[in-house]
């Protein structure tokens, strides 16, 4: 199996826990400088890989520290002015990485142009995406080049999918950061690639999955479809786009046929917020459910070029609350949030025999769910919880913050609360009720249940549970019954 060399990148001054982080899953440290010297002794005592230099600075001291760095770095980077005959005299061609960097995905070619005359060990292509589409130059680049010297790929945000599919297109190295992921350049951890990707291994793709979101780069769901892949040997990788306007990517991206140009056709896509109703208008099909919550958050793609709207929120409640042994039929349940993930499930629990009231703290989303689901409404302001037997929690509240979705003091001793945010420690919500008699259900299950349900929709496969668990870092099922 082919492998990619994963370079790590680290800004200067290094820190001691950048660099051990490097030297545990790194081939290359690159240190990034903004002004001058970095102590390379300092750097081979803790990695033991090739060290990159990267200097940012392009003042008038610019070429002595590319001269001093060429003493004790195994390798240079260098841009298109740094190709003087001094610096060409003193960083041989195999100690050199050219880098070029164009604004738009317009220019990329021109900057292609005017290193790619000159030899070197690796040759790093870059283009800013701002928008959907504008991201494409870099991967089309790199299949028409054909070279295994040559990376290219986006940065922003919208690129992050260019740098995680490079390696396929032909390209060799893969860079990503030391120590943790950084949003603004869209350029995950080196953690991640091994983690969410598994590099530096490069198994056979014949066919991209992916989701569609903003943010995306947090994400646990490529981890778990990739790892499902390979543990199935399916020949697909899933890629996460970051996407502001849905109706942007689908004319750029999708429809206009980008992606399967590169050689690797796009099958299927989990849809996240903000994109769950305003997705829906590009489908050639949708779901009952879906046309019912006006909520999607599944594409698929047929054997044409049609494709078909699901929702997999209706699904993922019902199994999660009869896995905990919650009997929701007849029960007086509150839905906290009407988004589109808690229009679905709102209606999915109703279907389903329970008495639903939709809250909402904005009055436009919960008029909204009101007229299309036919269900009673309450503001969040005037919400009271103890009157209900099962409380949904459809809102971002608690993910990035310590607040809870709405006060908890009088809730049930015997009711069931269910988070659909996850994070590593307890949402505010699942700490503050848990407690003898009452069942509490936080965004983990929710994410499994979904997760395997999505991954048989696009593959056709089941997704063992114990899979998925060992994936995340759960205790098997068995033990936690024990």
């Amino acid at each position: 199996m082919r492998q990619t060399t994963i370079v790590a990148v680290l800004d200067a001054p290094p820190r001691a826990a950048g660099v051990a982080a490097a030297a545990s899953s790194a081939d290359w440290l690159e240190v990034v400088s903004t002004s001058g010297a970095v102590d390379a002794g300092w750097l081979r005592a803790r990695f033991d890989g090739l060290l990159l230099y990267t200097l940012r600075d392009r003042g008038p001291a610019r070429t002595a520290c590319l001269l001093r760095a060429a003493e004790s770095f195994d390798l240079v980077d260098l841009t298109a002015e740094d190709l003087t005959p001094e610096l060409l005299a003193a960083i041989p061609p195999e100690r050199r990485v050219l880098s070029a960097h164009a604004e738009t995905g317009d220019g990329l070619r021109a900057a292609a142009a005017a290193i790619l005359t000159h030899p070197a060990r690796l040759y790093r292509l870059t283009a800013h995406a701002a928008d959907s589409g504008d991201e494409l130059a870099a991967p089309e680049l790199l299949r028409e080049l054909g070279r295994d010297d040559v990376t290219a790929f986006a940065t922003g945000p919208v690129g992050l999918w260019t740098r995680v599919l490079a390696p396929w297109l032909g390209a060799r190295f893969v860079f990503g950061g030391a120590e943790e992921d950084d949003v603004p350049s869209g350029r995950p951890s080196v953690t991640r690639l091994i983690d969410s990707f598994g590099f530096p291994a490069l198994p056979e793709v014949q066919e991209l999955f992916g989701m569609v979101g903003q943010p995306v780069l947090h994400s646990l769901s490529p981890r778990i479809h990739n790892t499902a892949y390979r543990a199935f040997h399916h020949p697909a990788l899933y890629l996460p786009f970051h996407v502001a306007s849905f109706e942007r990517f689908w004319s750029r991206v999708v429809q206009s046929g980008a992606i399967d140009r590169l050689g690797f056709p796009l099958r299927g896509l989990s849809v996240v917020s903000p994109h769950k109703t305003a997705a829906i208008a590009a489908a050639h099909r949708s779901s009952a459910s879906v046309q019912h919550a006006l909520s999607t958050n599944v594409f698929l793609r047929d054997d044409g070029d049609g494709w078909s709207a699901e929702t997999t929120d209706v699904h993922g409640i019902l199994f999660t609350l009869r896995e905990h042994a919650v009997q929701f039929r007849h029960q007086r349940v509150a839905v906290i949030g009407c988004g589109g993930s808690g229009r679905a499930m709102a209606s999915a629990l109703h279907e389903a025999g329970a008495d639903v009231t939709l809250v909402n703290r904005g009055p436009e989303r919960g008029a909204l769910a009101r007229n299309l689901l036919h269900l009673p409404y309450v503001p969040l302001s005037a919400f009271a919880c103890e009157g209900y037997g099962i409380v949904v929690n459809a809102t971002p509240v608690g993910r990035d913050d310590e607040e809870l979705p709405f006060p908890v003091s009088r809730l049930r001793r015997d009711a069931t609360v269910v988070d659909l945010v996850y994070r590593d420690t307890p949402t505010p919500l699942i700490a503050r009720t848990r407690g003898p008699g009452r069942i509490t259900v936080d965004g983990w299950d929710m994410l499994m249940a979904q997760a395997r349900h999505q991954f048989e929709l696009m593959t056709g496969m089941e997704m063992p549970g114990e899979l998925i668990r060992q994936t995340l870092g759960f205790a098997p099922a068995e033990a936690i019954a024990e």
